[in-house]
Order: structure tokens, then C-alpha cells, then sequence
């Protein structure tokens, strides 16, 4: 169970609006670390195994050095979690307020001791659905599943996912840390002034968030290649569900669509819905799209469908024309 390494999930507590240089100088500041640095979305993964020895601390002893700095130099708290994979990594993370770590020894006794208790929905690739399965079937911590046969999950989640919750479970992760850039993103964010339950209000909201995402993807000539859609309750819990759309788009009406279908896709019922974030995800210059951006009838309301004017003026067309001559 020993991997080995030593991986800081690093979240990192940004505004929705933030700059693209300042997470370039964030990604600078943690390559003077180690280069083998991974952005996401909300942080950033680092691989610290070789950084070890040469910074002459351990992991813990880095990870405070790397929140510091990112404090002192941009303002940026930070929660972190360091263990030996990434997915061990990411748990801690996401277990620990901000300006605090936790370090999960690389043993198999303290793997054990924090993996064991937790809720089987905290691995990756458990949602909703896949956790009431296996709770009916007793299996609510990742302690209960660790001690089923793999076979056994298989039977019950099919070949693929059944392995990989079984190899999750035994705290097992070959995930490797990659450095290469993540394509670039756009979001925005509306917080209600309070907790709003209405969902035509949700629906309200996702229609305005796609609307400034599409005026500014046009402004600055760029095409989205799918959405992300982010729900933050009044318990300070989140859902994140992302959709890859059709084609790579600029246009407000497909991004709504996409934006409509995630949150649909959530089943949220009398939700106290804290914000609703919209992000367009991998963009690209939109010199790369695969057919001209332009709106189509089918996107187009004054062309799909007809106009309630038209029949009247043909009628009065009709009507003030001469009938033939006998």
C-alpha cells in the first residue's frame, strides 16, 4: 500500500473572476518548489518526492512554506492535504479548513486509520446513485467496501468500476502528477442575497451566467468546449457537474442549453441554493472552430418560427388584390 511519494493537493481560495496572469504567478511561485506542478480548476497537485532532499524538509515542512508564500505574495489562503497519491492527497484536502494541512503518513496503518471510516461517497468516482447502491447493500464506508471481495463489486457495478472502487478503497492510486498546462477556462458566479429554493429562479440565474460567458468568449474571440456547472448550498456543501457540448461554441443560446441540462441532470428538489457558478471549460481561439459561428434557424427564435404578422399581411395582400377580370 506504500507508494512511496509525496503528493500536496494544495486548494487554493480564489474569486470566481480570477486572472489568468495571477494563476501563472501562482504556477511560477509553485515551480520554485518542485517542477512537476499540476493546475486545477480550485489549486493545484505537486509531486514533492524529489523536493525532499533538496528544500532539506520534510512534507509537512514544505506544504507550510508553500502556503505562507502564497499568502504573503498574493493573498491566497489555502487548505492542504499531503499523503502518498494523489487521491489520498485530494481526501485530506478536501477534509481541512483554510490556512490549515493534514498529512497522511505514507503507512499502511495511517492509510488505514483515515481511510477506513471515511463515507464510501468521499472516493472519486462514487456519486449519488453508485453510494445508495451500495448502501443497500451495507456498504457505507470505504472500510465496508475494502473488506468485499473485488469480484463481488464487479457483480454489482460492472467489470471497470467495480475494480477501480475496489482499488480505491484499498488506498491504491497510480495516478501520476502532470504538469502539463490545463487549458484555459472562463467563469462566473452570482450569490443570491439569500438562500433561494424557487428553481425557475436557478434557471434565471444559469440563463444570466451564460449570457455574460457568451459575451465575453465573443469579446475576446474564443470558443468553449464544454461547461461546468457549480451549486453551493446553505450547508457550504457543493455539487460540481460538468457537460462536453456538441461542438465548441461562442453562442449564449448553446451554452444555456448545456447549462440547463447539468442542472437538470442534479435532481435538486427545494435545494437551498447558496451561488450557481458557470464556467466554459478548454478554450481555444475561434479561428479553430470546426464551422462558422453563426446562429442557425434552429437557434434563431425570428426564423424557427413564423412571425404572427406574416399571415396577416398576406391576407390584407390577398384582399387588396384586384380579382381577375371575367
Amino acid at each position: 500500500m506504500m507508494s512511496g511519494r509525496s503528493i500536496l493537493r494544495l486548494s487554493l481560495d480564489l474569486p470566481p473572476d480570477t486572472s489568468a496572469e495571477l494563476l501563472e504567478r501562482l504556477r511560477r511561485l509553485l515551480e520554485d518548489f518542485t517542477p512537476r506542478v499540476q493546475m486545477l480548476e480550485d489549486g493545484a497537485v505537486l509531486d514533492l518526492t524529489g523536493a525532499i532532499r533538496w528544500w532539506q524538509r520534510d512534507a509537512r515542512g514544505i506544504t507550510e512554506l508553500v502556503q505562507l508564500r502564497t499568502l504573503a505574495h498574493f493573498g491566497v489562503r489555502s487548505s492542504a492535504g499531503v499523503a502518498g497519491t494523489p487521491m489520498l492527497a485530494a481526501m485530506a484536502c478536501a477534509l481541512t479548513p483554510l490556512g490549515r494541512r493534514t498529512v497522511i503518513d505514507d503507512s499502511p496503518e495511517a492509510i488505514a486509520a483515515f481511510l477506513r471510516p471515511r463515507p464510501v461517497r468521499e472516493l472519486p468516482g462514487v456519486g449519488g446513485k453508485t453510494a445508495a447502491l451500495l448502501g443497500e447493500y451495507g456498504l457505507r464506508t470505504v472500510g465496508d467496501v475494502a473488506d468485499v471481495p473485488q469480484h463481488t463489486l464487479q457483480r454489482l457495478l460492472g467489470a471497470r468500476a467495480g475494480r477501480a472502487l475496489y482499488e480505491h478503497a484499498q488506498g491504491h492510486d497510480t495516478t501520476v502528477v502532470d504538469p502539463t498546462p490545463a487549458p484555459a477556462t472562463l467563469s462566473t458566479e452570482h450569490r443570491f442575497p439569500r438562500d433561494e429554493l424557487d428553481p425557475a429562479a436557478h434557471r434565471r440565474i444559469l440563463l444570466a451566467l451564460a449570457d455574460d460567458l457568451g459575451a465575453r468568449l465573443r469579446a475576446t474571440d474564443q470558443i468553449a468546449t464544454g461547461v461546468t456547472c457549480t451549486i453551493r448550498y446553505a450547508d457550504l456543501s457543493a455539487t460540481r457537474r460538468s457537460r462536453t457540448l456538441p461542438e465548441a461554441t461562442q453562442h449564449t443560446v448553446l451554452l444555456a442549453r448545456a447549462a440547463y441540462a447539468v442542472y437538470d441532470s442534479l435532481g435538486l428538489q427545494r435545494a437551498r441554493v447558496r451561488s450557481i457558478a458557470l464556467r466554459a471549460d478548454a478554450l481555444r481561439p475561434a479561428a479553430r472552430a470546426t464551422r462558422q459561428l453563426t446562429l442557425d434557424s434552429a437557434d434563431d427564435p425570428s426564423r424557427s418560427k413564423p412571425s404572427p404578422i406574416a399571415p396577416a399581411s398576406a391576407t390584407a395582400a390577398r384582399c387588396s388584390t384586384p380579382p381577375p377580370s371575367p
